[in-house]
């Protein structure tokens, strides 16, 4: 069954499933597509299935005309109905995996998919996790249930584990240029995932098994985090000092070996980086092992809005003015810059913080027109336009997302106030507090 696999993929007669399509899934799906496979999106959200069947797009950086062209020539549809994973010869599972509300890893979603599609699956076929998750997710949660249909796991059935490593809004690297980590179950398996993943990006790059390729993901990741934790605590102590942390980073940059530069900010977003070592740092208990350094640097990270909070606050005060009914402006809702993705957005929680200090608040982001459906957040906002008069209308701003379409020239000259965590503003300006 490994040959026959292999031979449909390496043909482009292999049907494609990819569930879930967001962030992850949907980029993977047009992937796929625009190299020549026949590739069926599954999701439970029926505006995205809609969408996509009408050639539509709903994330910013993935233009209609991609997904029409796929759609037209027959190569990408998309359903909610999971009786069509009977068809698929590859399944790529992108599912997210959030916290819980003690910061525990909350693998329902990967789980509840699997027993979703465990009915309609056949022998022959590839199934693959792409969600970053714990050492172990694969082996303990995925193989059992595909053991119990009675498949032998490398023979008639394969699993692998392949970590997404998409980077919204990065125009140097895509997803077929960004390398790919394969961990399979087997070697049978890792064979097949290899073949399928190999056909469409540039290089696959195997590791030993499964955990070893979700632990991956995890470093690479917990790496960011680590270090951003740490500017981000030397930006407290330089601030204190009345040092400016970006000249220091800035400098530091000019040194061209053993060393790499980290930017500090508001806190971490997107769904990687502020989850991950939260993952890992659970699993390591079962271990007893205790990651101190990696909660530290979580800890560090998951304050920094507050901080900002605080910064503002204080201008504020100075201006002889208090958070409670002053009007203040978030800009950029979004995670990062020039993207629209809002999860885990360190934006929600300075909004979270001033409202719950009576602040009355607004955002501006042209790229989040309308505040999002979110687990935890329900805001009735829009997104507003700025003008000289909005700009002045405002006690202070806060630039928590430093999109590049943002007049920051217009927002020097009319604000009251500016608190800056971003680091747009390298100059001393008397209305512009670095946080």
């Amino acid at each position: 069954m490994k040959n026959n696999l292999i031979k449909l993929i390496n043909e482009k007669k292999a049907r494609v499933g990819i569930v879930g399509l967001g962030y992850v899934g949907l980029p993977l799906a047009l992937r796929f597509s625009e190299a020549g496979f026949k590739v069926t999106g599954f999701d439970i959200d029926p505006e995205k299935v809609e969408k996509i069947n009408r050639g539509e797009t709903y994330i910013a950086q993935f233009t209609s005309e991609r997904i029409s062209n796929c759609v037209k020539k027959g190569l990408l549809e998309a359903t909610a109905d999971f009786a069509n994973v009977k068809d698929m010869d590859a399944l790529i599972l992108c599912i997210p995996t959030p916290l819980g509300k003690h910061n525990e890893p909350d693998i329902s979603y990967i789980i509840n998919t699997v027993e979703a599609v465990m009915p309609y699956t056949r022998k022959g076929q590839l199934i693959s996790l792409e969600s970053t998750t714990y050492p172990g997710t694969t082996d303990e949660e995925i193989v059992p249930r595909v053991e119990n249909k009675g498949f032998k796991i490398g023979e008639d059935y394969f699993v692998t584990f392949s970590p997404e490593r998409e980077d919204p809004g990065n125009k140097n690297f895509h997803t077929q240029t960004i390398p790919k980590v394969l961990g399979g179950y087997t070697s049978n398996c890792q064979e097949v995932g290899a073949a399928l993943y190999g056909s469409v990006i540039d290089s696959v790059v195997k590791v030993s098994s499964t955990k070893a390729a979700e632990m991956t993901k995890l470093l690479e990741n917990i790496f960011r985090s680590v270090n951003i934790g740490l500017v981000n605590e030397l930006k407290i102590v330089s601030d204190k000092m009345g040092i400016d942390i970006w000249e220091v980073i800035d400098a530091a940059a000019t040194k061209p070996f053993g060393y790499m530069p980290f930017y500090p900010g508001p806190g971490l977003g997107g769904h990687c980086i502020p989850i991950d070592p939260f993952y890992l740092t659970w699993k390591a208990l079962e271990y007893k092992v205790h990651t101190r350094f990696i909660e530290l640097a979580g800890e560090i990270n998951t304050s920094m809005p507050e901080y900002v909070v605080n910064k503002a606050q204080d201008a504020l005060n100075r201006a002889k003015k208090s958070v409670n009914g002053s009007k203040i402006l978030v800009m950029g809702l979004a995670y990062k810059k020039n993207v629209s993705d809002t999860r885990e957005s360190p934006s929600v929680r300075i909004m979270e913080e001033l409202i719950k200090k009576g602040a009355e608040v607004s955002y501006s982001d042209a790229y989040v027109s309308e505040f999002p459906k979110m687990r935890e957040y329900k805001y009735d906002m829009k997104s507003i336009e700025l003008t000289e008069a909005s700009i002045k209308s405002f006690d202070c701003i806060i630039i928590a997302t430093d999109h590049d379409n943002f007049d920051y020239d217009a927002l020097l000259k009319y604000a009251k106030i500016i608190v800056d965590p971003r680091g747009r503003y390298r100059k001393t300006y008397p209305n512009v507090i670095k946080a």
